[in-house]
């Protein structure tokens, strides 16, 4: 989730993995996946530095864990 804020001021929380589209209309406008627009005060840099941010931290708690070397292969007779 980024925190980006509307023309009036009022700030809102938008989940990032649902950003179809940023753009300069002039105004900056948010496209989401299922076809809702925001018009915002925030820069097109603005928002894609928060989302990258949010794809880092995200990304960053995320463990990979691996089987052992042996689990998988086929038994020794």
């Amino acid at each position: 989730m980024i925190y980006i804020t509307r023309l009036d001021h009022n700030t809102m929380v938008v989940n990032a993995e649902l950003i179809a589209t940023v753009e300069s209309t002039p105004d900056t406008m948010l496209t989401l996946i299922n076809g809702h627009q925001f018009l915002v005060r925030d820069t097109v840099a603005e928002v894609v530095d928060r989302v990258l941010e949010y794809r880092r931290q995200v990304n960053g708690a995320i463990r990979v864990v691996s089987a052992p070397p042996d689990i998988g292969q086929p038994e020794k007779t």
